[in-house]
Order: C-alpha cells, then sequence, then structure tokens
C-alpha cells in the first residue's frame, strides 16, 4: 500500500488505466473551472515523468467533450468516450491522432470495457443498451438490450457471456421502488444476444462492474455505496444455453 507517486491535476480526474503490459499509465480528467478536458500517458519506465513535476510523454489536444471512459488496447491503442455519445478511436500514442471517430449510441456512454484477448470490447450507454465491437475493424457485432440505462458492462474471460449493470437514474431513486427501477445485474449470451439470469442485491442503480480473471466470479458497486462480490454457484458453470 505504499504511494510510489502523486500527479496533481487542476481538475478531477474521471478515469485512469494501464496498458496491457503495466508500463504505461494513463488519466483523464474533467473540464471544469475553466480547465479544459486532457488524457495524459505517462510511462513508468521513464522515472522522470512521474517525480516531483510530472512530464506526460503525452497529452491529448483539449476538446469540446469530455474524456470519461478509457481502455487501453495496446500498447499503442486507446479507446476514449466523448460525451455524448461517440467513440473516438483508437489513439496512437506516439502522435495522439484521432484515426476514426464512430457512432453507435444515441445517448451518454457510460463505460468501455476490453475482453480478456483484447480481441472485443463493449460499451454501456444511457440509450439503454450496450455494444459489442471488433477492436480491428471497429465493426458493431452486437446489441444487448434493457429498458433502463446501462452504467456499465463487462465480458466473462470463460464464458460467451455478458453481465450489464445499471438502473432508473440515481435522481429517481428516491421514488422508485428495487423491482421498478431494475437495479439487477443482467447476464447475456454473447452470441445469441438473449438475456438468461439476473442478481438482485443492490437498492440503487449499479455503477460498475467488472468479472474476476478467472470467470468464477463478479463484483458490482452501486451508489446506494456498496460493492458486491458475487461467487457463482456450481450450475452456472453447467448451464447450456438454447437458443
Amino acid at each position: 500500500g505504499k504511494q510510489l507517486a502523486l500527479v496533481k491535476t487542476s481538475s478531477a480526474v474521471r478515469t485512469c488505466g494501464f496498458d496491457f503490459g503495466g508500463n504505461i499509465i494513463m488519466f483523464s480528467t474533467d473540464k471544469q473551472m475553466g480547465y479544459q478536458c486532457f488524457v495524459s500517458f505517462f510511462d513508468l519506465r521513464d522515472p522522470s515523468q512521474i517525480d516531483m513535476e510530472p512530464n506526460p510523454f503525452l497529452n491529448s489536444l483539449p476538446t469540446q467533450s469530455v474524456p470519461g471512459s478509457c481502455s487501453m488496447i495496446s500498447r499503442l491503442f486507446l479507446i476514449r468516450k466523448s460525451l455524448p455519445s461517440s467513440l473516438k478511436i483508437p489513439l496512437p500514442l506516439q502522435s495522439g491522432e484521432q484515426l476514426s471517430n464512430i457512432k453507435e449510441h444515441t445517448k451518454q456512454i457510460n463505460d468501455i470495457q476490453t475482453s480478456r484477448d483484447m480481441t472485443m470490447f463493449i460499451t454501456a450507454s444511457k440509450d439503454n443498451t450496450a455494444k459489442l465491437f471488433d477492436c480491428t475493424s471497429l465493426e458493431h457485432l452486437k446489441t444487448f438490450r434493457t429498458e433502463r440505462p446501462v452504467n456499465s458492462a463487462a465480458l466473462s474471460p470463460i464464458f460467451d457471456h455478458v453481465v450489464l449493470g445499471g438502473g432508473q437514474e440515481a435522481m429517481d431513486v428516491t421514488t422508485t421502488s428495487t423491482r421498478i427501477g431494475k437495479f439487477e445485474a443482467r447476464f447475456f449470451h454473447l452470441a445469441f444476444e438473449e438475456e438468461f439470469g439476473r442478481v438482485k442485491g443492490h437498492f440503487g442503480p449499479i455503477n460498475s462492474v467488472a468479472f474476476h480473471p478467472d470467470g468464477k466470479s463478479y463484483s458490482s458497486g452501486g451508489e446506494d455505496g456498496y460493492v458486491r462480490i458475487h461467487y457463482f454457484d456450481p450450475q452456472y458453470f453447467e448451464f447450456e444455453f438454447e437458443a
């Protein structure tokens, strides 16, 4: 738990992450108090970049959009979410040049997560859907639909399963029952886009979901202030989906 470095920013840090090899770190900031939003990249193999005066090897150019969810595909590429609903994909770390911009969602994108082998990524949106994309071609592959905003989505590392978390907007939770608010974690089959299970527990919107790397459990964090760790029953591993 020892702190190795401290990087101060002028505005709130919205997201952070490592590249696949663990050598490069990145974080994005909010546009607030007159400060522009940006994404900064640091190479941990060069200690001077995170010394007393942080010196990132790349700062993305300021934009009018807020980079709210970022994910490294590899050492060279980044997926960046921009409000309200577009994906700027990818950013080569050498130059920061934007190579592509796709828009498949109609509302804000809340989360982006990659598959274990980095061949696919999934997005979660306020338009009540999660969408699966190919990391190489950026082709839209699948859509998983719900009745409420989706705040987070994750791909199982061992099965063709997707877990979604979300629910009624937090501002409406006080007047919404847990049943109507759809606060369950919802499981879909990756290929057939069909829902096959739900897990209850939170009494507010689920803000984040993630599978354990071994695929035997998943975690969910909610607006209710709790992080819940769920271990799958033996029946889960024996389940066979019938289309």
